[in-house]
């Protein structure tokens, strides 16, 4: 890797990739690993602590191929998003759960989650990376070239950072590839079976995303069930500070308990929050947490501590 000092106002100092372990960034990976796109000083995975199984393998099958090509695959994280979210002791955690008032109106919980367990370790880690960790300045001129996984067909999800050292970029949409074609690419090279990367309770799966990890992840169905019933009233930090939270929460959009609410497909659902869906069937899934491609991930918290 140049040195910020070689590089300040030209070319980046560092150059990296938001990883996320899921179709697009895997492929974006394996473009740099062949020399498609240039090589990454590195690929950064924001963990949760809470995605699915095969998430984890797919990860620890990149870093063993990555590595071959000189591209180490490092692992940040602010910790475990649904043990903090159970832990009294812990300061309150927004996640978008789906809330039942007690008047039958329904509405969605405040969503930061993206900010707080990706886009600050993130951040936190390419300035470590930089030579300038909180509370240090970046000089100006001197940034990281961050590559994004986001295809041709969510071009709309495409955005800038939010700070001068951190500029994104997206080879996918360089190269004109959708979603489709990194399927094929991943299939070609062994790596068929990645599925999408997102949290196992993330209350913005559809029915679709439900299903599968129901049905193929029995223990990772079993523990967002209990999570589920646990977060019935609110969090335990909140309600253990007499903040008693009004109505009822839930991980499923239909406000119904997850091991009781109906999963078959084609069902209708009314958009009860613009950022419930991005669809109007129940069946669909709604695109990822990819950093940066929600801007209301990042909370005022994190922009001070940039």
């Amino acid at each position: 890797m140049t040195t910020a000092a070689s590089t300040c106002g030209t070319e980046p100092a560092l150059r990296c990739l938001s990883l996320g372990a899921g179709v697009q960034s895997s492929t974006v990976l394996l473009l740099a690993c062949e020399a498609v796109i240039p090589r990454f000083d590195c690929a950064l995975f924001a963990d949760t602590g809470w995605e699915p199984k095969a998430v984890y393998t797919n990860l620890a099958r990149l870093r063993e191929h990555a590595a071959k090509s000189g591209i180490p695959v490092r692992r940040v994280s602010a910790g475990n998003i649904r043990d903090d979210a159970l832990d009294p002791a812990h300061r309150f955690v927004s996640m978008p759960l789906h809330v039942l008032n007690p008047d039958g109106s329904r509405g969605l919980a405040r969503r930061q989650c993206t900010g707080e367990y990706k886009i600050a370790p993130l951040k936190k880690a390419v300035r470590e990376l930089l030579g300038y960790p909180h509370p240090r300045r970046v000089p100006r001129g001197v940034y990281a070239e961050q590559a994004i996984g986001i295809s041709t067909d969510e071009f709309a999800r495409a955005k800038d950072s939010d700070v001068r050292y951190l500029r994104n970029v997206f080879p996918l949409i360089d190269l004109g590839w959708d979603r489709a074609r990194c399927v094929e690419f991943l299939a070609e090279r062994g790596f068929g079976n990645t599925v999408k990367s997102s949290c196992l309770g993330c209350p913005f799966h559809g029915n679709a995303g439900w299903r599968w990890i129901r049905d193929n992840d029995p223990d990772g169905w079993a523990d967002a069930v209990a999570f589920d019933h646990a977060i019935r009233h609110g969090y335990p930090h909140a309600t253990g500070q007499g903040q008693q939270l009004r109505g009822q929460y839930f991980l499923h959009r239909s406000c119904q308990p997850l091991d009781k609410a109906d999963l078959d497909p084609s069902v209708p659902v009314k958009r009860h929050l613009k950022l419930v869906a991005t669809s109007a069937t129940e069946d669909e899934d709604p695109d990822g947490c990819s950093p940066w491609a929600c801007r209301s991930g990042t909370s005022a918290t994190e922009e001070r501590a940039a």
